[in-house]
This record gives C-alpha cells, structure tokens and sequence, in this order.
C-alpha cells in the first residue's frame, strides 16, 4: 500500500516528465498553416517567383520533383535545375522531365571552389540565371501540391516575414524511418517550438528554417548576401535563418503537411548518415550561449534524448529485475509509471500534429536510444562531413 509520502515523492520526481511536455505542447500549438491563406493564384501582377531547386545525384527523386513542380497553379513562375555534377544521370532526368516546357531551365554547376559546401554553391550559381522577385529553395526529395507556391506567396507577404519556410509531411515508410525520425522531430520542436515562437524569436539562435522549401525576397538575400554567406556550413538553411534574423529581417516558419512532402531517408544507412552529418557539425550552431553553449553541446545532445526517455528504460530494468529477488521501492515504481504515461500522452500527441499514427508511441524509446548513439557518433567525427561523395569541414 502506497503511503501518502511516498506518492508525493514519486509527483516530485515526476515533475520535469509532466511538465517539460505541457510546456512543449504548448508552444508546438502555437503554430499557424498554409491552410489558413488563400490558394488563388488570380491576382492582379503576380509576382515572378524563382524556384531553385539543386540536385546531386538524385536520379530517384528529380523527375517526380519537376513534375510536381511543373504543376503549380502560380501563374508567374521560373524553375532553374542545377545539376551539380551528378554521376548518376539526374542532369538527363531532368532535361527530359523539363522538356517542352519553357518555365523551366536545367544548368550545370560550374565547380565547385574552396571553402564552400555543394548545394550551397549550387543554389547560389542557380539564383545568377532567375529573374523573379522572390526566391525559392527547395530539395530534390520534395513533392510539392500545385497550390503550395501560390499560398506561401500569400502567407509570406500577409506575416511580411523576409524568409518562410515550410514544415510539410515527414514520409516514412520503412521501420527505422518510423522508429528513428519522429524522436529526431520531437527533439526539434521541443527546441524551437510552433512556427510563431520562432517568428516572434528575440534571439537569432532561436530562429530555425526548413532547407526543403524556404523562400526569401531577392532583397533580403541580396542583403545578407546570398549563400556565399553561409557556403560554409552543413546547416545552410539554419544559418540563412539565422543571418536574416541578424540582418534585423522576420524569419518565419508555417506549417504545410497538406502541400508539401518529403521522405529524407530510405533505409538505417541513409538515416544515420544523414543526421550525423548534421546533428552536431550543424545543430551546436543553434545553441544559446555563445561559445559556453556550444561546448555544453555535446553533452546536451547525447543526454537530452536519454533524459527524455529515462523513466522508460527504468521501468524496462525494474521488470528485468522482478524475475529475481529485486523488490523495487514503491516511489520508484510509481515515478517510473507517472513520467512514463506522461511520455507516452506527449509523443502521442506530437504524433497527432504531425500527422503520424498514435500507435507508434511503441518506437519512441528505441528511435532515442538510436539518436543518442548518432550523437555520440557526431560529436566524435566533430566538424567533417562527407556526403555524396564530398569531404567538408563545418565552420
């Protein structure tokens, strides 16, 4: 029988599960979607809209992505495709997909210089052959719904933000995407929050951006000076954010999950490799705290998602220990049966607002644990990252 003592030790103990994820919940709601403007592309001088869209080896992905580019309602709009020296025949891919239509234009990159990361160079060379006064990135691994250009055209001028981004559908298929990829998203919103607490963000380190589809006014990326700003960076869309808020600009983020899909990895490979190039190269840059913060890092990311999922991995080893003669306290049992169904209703309901069925709660500790070994394994690797074929040092 619990005593009444007992029960408020296991509420005190409990008390950074229950209320970290109210207070996360919380500001995850204060989010505003592209649902909320108008799709109609019927206005009076639209404005010419410059997509770019880089791709790297990305023969999968780059045809479906022009097509569904391709499909705008946006009656005023260019596509640049840059090639960036793909071996893998995507420059042809979209050569094809693009033929017939003169909106769209597929250039090879030139060379790649010292001292820049190869999208941004490729962005950056893709932008010199667009005319529009508004500028849109996106990822080849993209699908865009025909009304997604017309209604971010309307929500980016309705907030006056110099930068929107737009969080769209995480797909996933396949068991290590559904294991791994929401801890990853959680850990992410708990961060930053819904889309108004980083438009409303006093401090550049907490403003984030979406590099799968952002778009600036040609001003704003004239004035903190394109990409050529952050060429040396594995979080480029990170930095732009961040270098538009230091500009004294607005950076806001809107949610999409209705125009906008992407499905990043495809199997445990991809997935690890790709938040490890990541992760710490790029994430210790959204630390507050200056240099403090970010030698604090490392440890925060390893230990946060641990952290997160203590009460669960404790519970997991007091069962294991039941088979023996191990008779846990009841304060202890009971923090672990509080913290845990607190858990459990915050995944829960991230998953709910990201569109992601309630039932894979199951996956949540294994996908931390997995993230925390990603983290250690960055954090070791430090600033290099290799992707597609390339070797970087992150600033």
């Amino acid at each position: 029988m619990l005593t009444a003592r007992e029960v408020l030790f296991a509420l005190l103990f409990s008390l950074p599960w229950l209320v970290l994820p109210i207070v996360a919940v919380r500001r995850q709601r204060r989010s505003v979607s592209l649902d909320d403007y108008d799709p109609n592309p019927t206005v009076p001088q639209p404005a010419r809209v410059s997509i770019v869209l880089p791709a790297r080896n990305e023969a999968t992905h780059v045809a479906a992505c022009l097509q569904s580019l391709r499909a705008t309602t946006w009656p005023n709009a260019e596509i640049v495709v840059v090639n960036d020296h793909s071996d893998d025949g995507t420059g042809t891919l979209a050569r094809t997909a693009a033929a017939g239509d003169p909106r769209v234009t597929v250039i090879d990159a030139p060379d790649l210089p010292a001292g820049w990361f190869g999208k941004q160079w490729a962005c950056q060379s893709g932008v010199q052959h667009t005319t529009g006064s508004l500028l849109l990135f996106t990822d080849a691994d993209t699908r865009h719904a025909p009304d997604l250009v017309a209604r971010l055209v309307h929500a980016r001028a309705s907030r006056s933000a110099a930068l929107m981004s737009v969080a769209g559908t995480q797909e996933m298929v396949s068991f290590w995407e559904r294991a791994i990829q929401p801890a990853v998203f959680t850990i992410l919103l708990a961060r930053f929050g819904g889309t108004l607490e980083i438009e409303n963000a006093r401090r550049s380190a907490d403003v984030i951006a979406n590099g799968q589809c952002f778009m600036m006014t040609r001003a704003a990326y004239d004035t903190v000076g394109g990409h050529a700003a952050v060429k040396d960076t594995v979080a480029e869309d990170l930095m732009m954010a961040q270098r538009t808020h230091e500009a004294g600009l607005r950076v806001s983020l809107v949610l999409g999950t209705r125009q906008l899909s992407t499905r990043m990895y495809d199997d445990f490979r991809s997935i690890v490799r790709g938040w490890m190039k990541n992760i710490y190269a790029g994430g210790r840059m959204a630390m507050r705290g200056g240099i403090v913060g970010r030698l604090v890092y490392p440890f925060a990311l390893v230990g946060a998602p641990l952290t997160i999922i203590l009460p669960v991995l404790v519970a997991g080893a007091l069962v294991a220990m039941s088979f023996g003669r191990f008779h846990a306290p009841n304060v202890l049992v009971l923090w672990c049966a509080i913290s845990s169904a607190a858990l459990l209703w915050f995944f829960a309901t991230i998953n709910a607002f990201a569109r992601i069925p309630g039932w894979r709660v199951v996956f949540v500790p294994l996908g931390m644990l997995i993230f925390a070994a990603i983290g250690v394994a960055a954090v070791v690797r430090g600033q290099k990252v290799e992707w597609k074929g390339r070797v970087y040092r992150s600033s």
